[in-house]
């Protein structure tokens, strides 16, 4: 297992719910802070005030970008990223277009995926519990060949949110196949030091998880 110090290093501390206000926000930085968490993950119009919270530690401001589905034109999707990147975001993790993808329209998900990544350093969040195996490669590979840093598992909503993670684990080691050369991102329903570690195993390289905080609180516990 990753030290303590590592592992807050591969946790995207993230809060995207839909009703926080300001104190919510500055508490999750300060969090992160005390941690020392990899990045902060929020919605669009946090990023300018997280950017300024943590300016100087070293921890990524992260948006999220078209959840839960990716299906706003690409020119919304281009607008938002372009704002994000203004107000101080580090990196991206945006929604692959899901509808582009179960329709095979594969020259319009790479043509959309390689615009945002010129932006900033992009995460793709495939959405693996809509998808079928060979979607999951054939969607890390235009991901791996639009230039992103990484493929990230689901977001909010994804089936896989309510079904057993042993699937979302098992998407993981396809991914990991897919594109060895590529970080992986294991997301949505993480919750446990327990799932962080299965997680792991199966190919993640950094997880997001809005339980970043009990996770390392129970990681203090077993180290103790």
């Amino acid at each position: 297992m990753v030290s303590l110090k590592n592992l807050a290093k591969i946790i995207d501390h993230t809060n995207i719910r839909n009703n926080l206000k300001k104190d919510d926000i500055l508490k999750t930085c300060q969090e992160a802070k005390k941690y020392g968490f990899r990045g902060v993950c929020v919605r669009p119009k946090w990023v300018k005030l997280v950017s300024k919270e943590l300016k100087g530690t070293g921890i990524k401001t992260i948006v999220l970008v078209d959840d839960p589905i990716g299906d706003s034109d690409h020119k919304k999707r281009i607008k938002i990223c372009q704002k994000a990147k203004k107000d101080g975001a580090d990196e991206i993790d945006v929604v692959v277009s899901l509808p582009d993808v179960k329709h095979e329209r594969w020259e319009k998900v790479l043509r959309d995926l390689k615009a945002i990544c010129k932006i900033l350093p992009t995460k793709v969040i495939i959405g693996s519990g809509y998808l079928t195996d060979e979607e999951i490669i054939k969607v890390c590979e235009i991901s791996k060949e639009a230039g992103a840093i990484c493929v990230k598992t689901a977001t909010v909503k994804d089936p896989l949110e309510y079904r057993e993670l042993k699937e979302k684990f098992y998407h993981l080691k396809l991914m990991r196949k897919a594109v060895p050369n590529l970080l992986v991102k294991a997301s949505g329903g993480i919750k446990t030091l327990r799932d962080l570690k299965n997680a792991l195993k199966a190919g993640a390289d950094i997880i997001g998880t809005s339980y970043g905080v009990e996770i390392m609180e129970e990681t203090l516990r077993e180290k103790n």
